[in-house]
């Protein structure tokens, strides 16, 4: 696994628990890191939707 799909690997993961502890708690957790800094918490957001995208399909391209 190189560094890319071991970042864009952490970045899923990242976002697959924020959307966890949205669900269950309403406790978004990349506004709790990143509140303070709104522009920063945006980027966030892209590279985990991006990540999972990359992620998506380097595994449909495996198969």
């Amino acid at each position: 696994m190189d560094i890319i799909e071991k970042i864009a690997l952490v970045l899923v993961i990242v976002g697959g628990l924020n959307w966890g502890l949205y669900g269950l708690f309403s406790f978004d957790l990349v506004a709790a890191l990143f509140g303070s800094i709104p522009i920063l918490s945006r980027i966030v957001y892209v590279a985990i939707g991006l990540s999972a995208l990359y992620a998506t399909f380097t595994t449909l391209m495996k198969k």
